[in-house]
């Protein structure tokens, strides 16, 4: 019976990547314009409603006792992952950076697992991850592809590490994540989409002019199966952006960018790689052999993940504030209080704010209240 129902759910799923891989290759066959938008904008959405009955099946797959996957348990006040491909110095970068013992060797596939280390730099503790080399397919599971992308999905931030000598490899590397759902260093669609009982698809914007035209979205959003939604855009929206949040499961994550092997590289070699990174991303260039740059890169890490520095005070103490509280930059109580223990969620009364996120000094706040940096906190909690 097991064996009957494996057959089942394998056929099931080679069924499904038949059609995202012919759906793609029409995409790919299509010119982008104009007048094919909205209809790639369908395929699109056909594909992204496939894929999600894929993870579906995946999922099913792996309860019922699956392929092995990557046991990450999560530590510090951030997560960042490395990714990169074979052999471009990861496991040389994370022992400069933390104790982590990864091997390392002139070969690829040195890592055939996941390696945590520990940062700990300027009152934060960042746990840093040595990932097996993601190579082209990863998003459609070759070299451990899905176990991989899954670990990268979880962590705070993306470090890419690229060589100067392999200009295809950051464009390979990003649209591996890009395909797996990660959108890096972009802020989530001003897309909303509320499914009705009746209606139609009834399309809402106060843009005078839009890319898209009611009808090609209203195509877009039967694609995924839905034919009765509201769908309001506060901004300018492409067909990406209405399948992103029809999916639903998008990943909007940081992103930075470590070239590594400067000590190899002539001028000429540094100024060809830089000119295929993307305008605007955090770039630093270290050499992981001689150390060149390892302690700027310490800094790099930790700026780009954006914490602050929250002070409690307990009730009828004095302030600490020496040793702050790090916690991310989108913080609000509730996840001050759960870094705190899980208990002062569920005792909860309330807390009182003094600083940069109060109104007026010991305002007193919710569990949703947003902190900004050197905010002191004092939490009230039931005895």
């Amino acid at each position: 019976m097991d064996d009957a129902r494996e057959g089942t759910g394998g056929s099931v799923l080679a069924t499904i990547e038949e059609q995202i891989k012919s759906l793609e290759e029409e995409i790919s066959k299509t010119k982008y314009n104009k007048a094919t938008q909205g209809h790639i904008g369908k395929l699109k959405g056909k594909i992204a409603a496939l894929k999600a009955r894929r993870e579906k099946a995946r999922a099913h797959a792996k309860a019922s006792g699956g392929g092995p996957g990557f046991e990450v348990k999560k530590s510090g006040d951030a997560s960042v992952s490395l990714v990169g491909f074979p052999s471009v110095g990861k496991s040389s970068l994370i022992a400069q950076l933390t104790e982590a013992d990864s091997n390392i060797g002139d070969y690829a596939f040195t890592t055939l697992t996941c390696i945590p280390g520990v940062m700990e730099h300027r009152g934060g503790k960042i746990q840093i991850l040595d990932l097996p080399g993601l190579i082209k397919g990863a998003a459609d599971g070759k070299g451990r592809g899905h176990e991989i992308l899954n670990v990268i999905r979880s962590t705070d931030m993306v470090l890419y590490v690229i060589e100067p000598f392999q200009k295809s490899h950051f464009d390979i590397l990003d649209r591996e994540l890009w395909k797996s759902g990660m959108r890096l260093n972009q802020n989530p669609p001003q897309v909303f989409i509320t499914r009705t009982k009746r209606g139609g698809i009834v399309v809402r914007s106060t843009l005078e002019q839009s890319n898209l035209t009611e009808e090609e979205i209203r195509g877009i959003v039967r694609s995924f199966g839905i034919v009765s939604a509201t769908v309001t855009l506060r901004t300018d929206v492409t067909d990406d952006h209405i399948v992103d949040t029809l999916a639903g499961s998008r990943v909007y994550s940081r992103a930075v960018i470590i070239l590594n092997k400067i000590d190899l590289a002539t001028e000429k070699d540094l100024e060809r790689a830089r000119a295929v990174l993307p305008e605007g991303w955090p770039v630093l260039e270290v050499s992981a052999k001689t150390g060149e740059g390892i302690e700027h890169m310490k800094d790099f890490i930790f700026d780009n993940l954006h914490f602050m520095s929250i002070y409690l005070k307990p009730q009828g103490q004095e302030a600490d504030l020496v040793e702050p509280l790090i916690v991310k930059d989108t913080s609000t109580v509730r996840d001050v209080c759960a870094k705190l223990h899980r208990d002062f969620v569920r005792k909860f009364r309330y807390a009182r704010v003094k600083g940069p996120s109060a109104k007026f000094d010991w305002q007193r706040v919710g569990l949703d209240h947003l902190l900004k940096d050197e905010d002191l906190l004092t939490v009230i909690i039931r005895k």
